[in-house]
């Protein structure tokens, strides 16, 4: 019964953000008698929005309106919806180049997820990566938007227990700061069958038109192929493809005279 009335409520909420879509204005009676529901149910709704900051009140008519909350949220499904329209390109001339499965990543919450994936002419039997999330300390993508988060972000996402997937796999902060340290000052990660036995990756960072980082491109392989050994080569391909995204979301490189 809790379940039905949170879902219900929920219901009537994106009603009412869509009237509003729709008229531009509502009084809180011309909600209630919309919504079939009584005045009261209808202004702890508005107040609840109101609240987030997803609608405002017209002081002087008593009637509510959409508010500046909605820009935010269209603002970040947009910029998302960009990166893998600009990135898909690149990603796919990357995993042709390198002959491995390109993909780019973008942090949400305490893990990465895939939003766009290309497949090398060597990717037989790939998996799709998009719209899957993947953990942040053992993988190279995950390395990456770590290494660029602010010391205190940082900190809070690598606090213990941190999974363990293979032998490899490193699950302390005390093993991870120094590697960030050093993706920081490289300008790229690996992963050498951290997050799967005979996987190895490199990933390197997408910055938007503020210089933050906002995504991570990456190509992975399976280790008889990416080995070891050809990670610094195929980073310096990666890096270069993730600079050219970087240009594509607004971002300038600094150039020294």
């Amino acid at each position: 019964m809790v379940e039905n009335h949170r879902v219900q409520s929920v219901d009537r909420a994106v009603r009412i953000l869509e009237m509003l879509a729709r008229d531009g204005e509502l009084t809180v009676g011309q909600v209630a008698d919309e919504l079939q529901v009584h005045s009261s149910t209808a202004f702890r709704l508005i107040d609840t929005l109101a609240a987030r900051e997803l609608l405002e009140r017209n002081a002087g008519s008593g009637s509510v309106r959409l508010a500046a909350g909605l820009l935010r949220l269209a603002g970040a499904t947009a910029s998302q919806l960009d990166l893998s329209t600009e990135a898909q390109p690149v990603c796919d001339s990357l995993a042709a180049e390198v002959g491995e499965t390109a993909n780019v990543a973008i942090l949400s919450g305490d893990v990465a997820i895939n939003v766009c994936q290309a497949g090398g002419a060597s990717s037989v039997s790939m998996r799709n990566w998009v719209g899957q999330h993947t953990v942040l300390h053992a993988t190279a993508s995950g390395k990456v938007l770590l290494a660029y988060l602010e010391s205190h972000q940082r900190g809070r996402l690598l606090r213990p227990p941190l999974q363990r997937f293979t032998s490899a796999t490193h699950c302390s902060a005390e093993d991870l700061r120094p590697e960030l340290a050093v993706v920081r000052r490289h300008g790229w990660a690996q992963s050498i069958e951290e997050y799967e036995e005979g996987l190895n990756a490199v990933a390197a960072p997408i910055r938007g038109h503020d210089g933050a980082v906002i995504a991570a491109l990456s190509a992975a392989g399976p280790t008889y192929r990416l080995s070891p050994e050809r990670l610094p080569q195929v980073a310096t391909t990666v890096r270069a493809a993730a600079e050219e995204v970087s240009a594509k979301m607004g971002h300038r490189r600094e150039t020294t005279a």
